[in-house]
């Protein structure tokens, strides 16, 4: 019975508040031609829908509760000055709109679309072309960023900002979003209980993504390629990385993901290929590093000294130049039923496990970061030689860094 009353009384309330939503719409050569006018004369909850055309207009200010969706995509141009949209409310929804020519200022991080402290904000199917910051968050919640296209054209860090930037939020989703041409592609600052799925980032001038102290965040079927430093993750712990791409990403510092003060994280089933460093970990605890493909970057990994208790098994490591590399003379880390194309061990027993462990990490990749320069020598008998008589006696090389139980074909 009480349910009941319940329900009709919300469906009263209901009919009340929905008899004053209204829809304006807003056109070029129309009664309504200014957007910024459009939201000042809406109610909380109306719809303001934009018809197609070209609107000149900047800093418009959302402070009350709107849907804003555009016809065909209409050009909202911020003629190289100021963003766009400036929004201060909760449940805002901006969709269908192309919105392009955000000036960069030294001064304001300048975006096509800025959110100011809101939460269950939607921005969805829309445009960001040449707009210095894309999609901007600060300190707000519960939001989502879905199938929108967000493209720069910089060629230098100080020309631009980040597509999809987010600080201080938390319980986003971010998904299905393709982003090029900005300084990272996809930048998280004390972000927390974030999901990233499905995202495309390409050709940007730093990162891919990058995130630094943000945590309990899950990160999959992302693809990130052809950046300037792959991906970066930094200061954080509870990180669930599943299912990504991190592919082409060649510069003498580029990296497929680094992990730097990374603990308590679970980096699972991503193909990590053609990379200069495939993954490269530094002060990295507790670890778990699995079901990964690296294949055919420079080095598969860099593990420094100062990475402790770190997981690395069921991993294929396929036609990489170098397998292992790392600073330190003992190894506190395990590694454990990973797949090598350069194992050259036996089964005699035929039970899918080689006899005899392998050890990753040559003398030569020691020579390598002590004198770049040698990598000339690569393939060269001399080097095969001193590999060899490392791995008969070895002197440099970690003892402890061994995988004792090594697949003797790639792990499916």
């Amino acid at each position: 019975m009480v349910k009941n009353i319940l329900f009709f009384i919300s469906i009263f309330i209901f009919s009340i508040t929905a008899q004053y939503a209204s829809t304006i719409f807003v056109s070029p050569n129309g009664k309504n031609n200014s957007i910024a006018k459009a939201i000042q004369m809406a109610q909380s909850r109306d719809k303001i829908v934009i018809k197609p055309g070209k609107y000149f207009e900047n800093a418009i200010v959302i402070d009350k509760p709107l849907d804003i969706e555009g016809e065909l995509y209409p050009i909202l141009d911020g003629n190289n000055k100021e963003g766009v949209f400036i929004v201060k409310s909760d449940s805002v929804t901006i969709k269908g709109l192309q919105i392009q020519n955000i000036g960069m200022s030294q001064i304001d991080d300048r975006a096509g679309i800025k959110f100011f402290s809101v939460k269950n904000c939607l921005v969805e199917n829309n445009k960001l072309i040449n707009t210095c910051f894309g999609i901007y968050f600060a300190r707000s919640s519960d939001c989502v960023i879905r199938n929108n296209f967000v493209q720069g054209f910089a060629t230098r860090e100080t020309e631009t900002g980040n597509a999809i930037h987010l600080f201080k939020c938390t319980n986003f989703l971010i998904e299905n979003n393709t982003v090029s041409g900005h300084r990272d592609g996809i930048y998280f600052e004390f972000v927390e209980n974030t999901k990233v799925c499905g995202n495309t980032s390409f050709k940007q001038i730093r990162y891919g993504m990058h995130f630094m102290f943000s945590h309990e965040n899950e990160y999959s079927k992302n693809k990130f390629f052809n950046n300037g430093a792959g991906v970066a993750v930094m200061y954080s712990h509870h990180i669930y990385m599943h299912e990504n791409e991190f592919t082409d990403n060649w510069s003498p510092v580029s990296n497929g993901l680094l992990l730097k003060d990374i603990k308590d994280s679970k980096i699972e089933n991503n193909f990590i290929d053609r990379n200069t460093i495939g993954l490269f970990a530094e002060g990295c605890l507790r670890l778990e590093v699995k079901h990964n493909r690296f294949s055919k970057n420079g080095w598969a990994l860099k593990v420094l000294g100062d990475c402790y208790d770190n997981n690395f098994t069921d991993n294929n490591f396929i036609s990489n130049t170098f397998e292992v590399v790392t600073n330190a003379t003992v190894s506190n880390n395990i590694f454990e039923h990973n797949y090598w194309t350069e194992y050259s061990g036996y089964d005699l027993n035929n039970d899918g496990i080689g006899d005899v462990p392998h050890s990753p990490v040559k003398l030569y990749t020691y020579l390598i970061e002590r004198v770049p320069e040698s990598i000339v020598l690569l393939r060269s008998l001399f080097i095969d030689l001193l590999n060899l008589a490392e791995k008969v006696a070895p002197v440099i090389t970690p003892e402890s860094l061994e995988d004792h139980k090594p697949a003797m074909k790639a792990i499916k």
